[in-house]
Parts: structure tokens; sequence; C-alpha cells
């Protein structure tokens, strides 16, 4: 299966080879795929500010989160794509675009 990672952070494409990519891909889709009602990522549209701020599009409807979720994925995805060669530091805004 083909999957399609896009990653931008503050504003900046972050090129990514396939082991990063299906790194980001799975842990994104552990997280989200474990909450309730979510279900399996087809498409996913995620932006998350340095605020916590968290807009999640799953399958082309919005995901809701409680802030605990929210707080534990900013955790995450900001910690897993912080180290990516291109990513400036500090990290005002993550775009996560999956497409399977």
């Amino acid at each position: 299966m083909t999957t399609y990672v896009g990653l931008k952070v503050n504003d900046e494409i972050i090129d990514m080879d396939y082991f990063v990519s299906d790194y980001v891909h799975r842990v994104t889709a552990g997280i989200l795929e474990s909450l309730k009602d979510a279900g399996q990522i087809k498409t996913l549209e995620m932006t998350i500010a340095e605020n916590g701020d968290t807009s999640t599009n799953l399958n082309g409807a919005p995901l809701e989160m409680n802030p605990f979720v929210q707080k534990i994925t900013r955790s995450t995805v900001f910690g897993m794509v912080s180290p990516l060669k291109g990513v400036t530091l500090p990290i005002k805004t993550v775009r996560l675009t999956i497409k399977r």
C-alpha cells in the first residue's frame, strides 16, 4: 500500500526519506486510531500550534479531541519532528497530511 505523508513545520516543507515518512505515519496513526470512533486513517489533515490548538480532519470529518488528547498528540508530534533535518526551532506549527 502506498501512503503519502506530507509535513510542514513553521510553514516549511520537510523532506522525509521512506523510514522517517513511515515512522511519522505509524506513530500518528497509532495515536489517532486508538481514539474511540476514530477508525483507520484514509485521509488526515492535522495542524498543531505551539499553544496546543489542534485542528484534525480525519477521513473527511473533524475529529474532536479533549485537552488531554490534544496535549499528548502535540507533545508526541513536536518531539518526533523536532530532530528532523530542515526543522527550525522553536516549532510554532506542524501541518501533517496523510493519504492512504
